[in-house]
């Protein structure tokens, strides 16, 4: 067993964590809220680490406690019960040892942050259109079953119903870690709305889940932003169409525009807009490190690569695979109806274990 290695870098890293609660408490670092967040984040991190930590100290001390009374204790009655507690605690050591490994891992920085939800109707039509909306109810089901909330940025109905897109955000707890596997191009396959003829066809919608990033990730210059107003468009009553509340920012250096029309207010749709617009420059620097660790990992899950086709939903025989893992269900209704939990346990289960690979372990 690796316990003693195990138990020496645990030990470590209480000092750590004792280190960064009292740095936390400094008037200093309390004064400076850049550092003050990226040290909380860091002291949230490695809490799980810690009390895993714990809890193995105590089983590896209850382990060899049995052993020396198994080996040294005269009376039988006692050392009946130290073979027992021996024989429950044994298959336990290596199991917790695989879980703080895991913990070990320096988790990917993002994960921890809410998320910019993108989905657009790919090939397909109005039925790629139709099933944007589809997956749009499918991630609204998932989120309230998560107590996060949403806010919409942006939508743009298609003619047959659905969206040609849809972009909002999540925010709630490790919500980028959690829906980060939803990136990619998800492929339907079912007799479409506007088929008379009873075929079944194939269509698609791509997904973006983006960290979004936060104030102290990206230094703006406001002079590199301009700002146009418009009237905004769709139902809302007389004073959405009529005033110019919807805005629109465009970052001059990246060429990258952005808008918002969600809020009846411009000042409110200003900053959407402009956290939409951190969030876009923010990735485009994200973007190299997923394109970075995508060439070290051949099978990665959370991919790099968004044009990727992740899954099919093949309404005709009520199935759902997802290719990357070769996982498949058979209650596709329930899927659809916000139940996506258990693939995506599988798929955080099959990157810890490409992560391990990927750490030597």
């Amino acid at each position: 067993m690796a316990e003693n290695s195990l138990l020496t870098k645990l030990l470590g890293l209480n000092d750590k964590y004792a280190s960064l609660s009292e740095q936390l408490s400094s008037p200093d670092v309390m004064s400076d809220m850049k550092k003050y967040i990226q040290l909380n984040r860091e002291y949230k991190e490695l809490a799980p680490v810690i009390q895993a930590g714990a809890e193995y100290k105590r089983l590896i001390e209850n382990y060899e406690l049995a052993k020396d009374i198994i080996a040294n204790e005269k009376d039988e009655d006692l050392k009946e019960m130290a073979k027992a507690e021996l024989a429950e605690m044994e298959p336990k050591i290596p199991e917790m040892e695989q879980q703080i490994k895991i913990l070990l891992i320096p988790a990917d920085p993002q994960d921890s942050k809410n998320a910019i939800v993108e989905i657009r109707g790919g090939a397909g039509g109005d039925e790629a259109a139709i099933f944007a909306g589809d997956l749009f109810r499918m991630y609204t089901k998932y989120i309230d079953s998560k107590g996060w909330k949403m806010e919409i940025s942006s939508h743009s109905d298609g003619a047959a119903g659905g969206y040609k897109e849809i972009i909002f955000k999540v925010t709630g707890e490790n919500v980028y870690g959690t829906l980060k596997y939803e990136s990619g191009v998800h492929r339907v396959q079912r007799v479409p709305q506007t088929e008379t003829q009873g075929r079944v066809q194939t269509s698609a919608a791509s997904v973006a889940v983006l960290p979004e990033a936060e104030e102290f990730d990206i230094e703006l210059d406001m002079n590199d932003i301009r700002k146009d107003t418009y009237c905004a468009s769709g139902p809302g009553g007389q004073c959405v169409n009529t005033t110019y509340s919807a805005v629109r920012l465009t970052h001059i250096p990246s060429g990258i525009v952005v808008q918002c029309q969600d809020q009846k207010s411009q000042l409110k749709n200003f900053d959407k807009a402009l956290e939409e617009l951190r969030t876009r420059l923010y990735n485009l620097e994200y973007q190299k490190y997923m394109d970075a660790i995508a060439a070290q990992r051949k099978t990665l899950v959370s991919t790099g690569d968004r044009s990727a086709k992740i899954r099919t939903y093949n309404y005709p025989q009520s199935r759902m695979t997802d290719h990357r893992i070769g996982y498949t269900m058979y209650n596709l209704p329930v899927f659809m109806d916000g139940d996506i939990q258990d693939c995506i346990d599988q798929l955080i289960i099959a990157e810890n274990a490409e992560r391990l690979k990927a750490a030597g372990e």
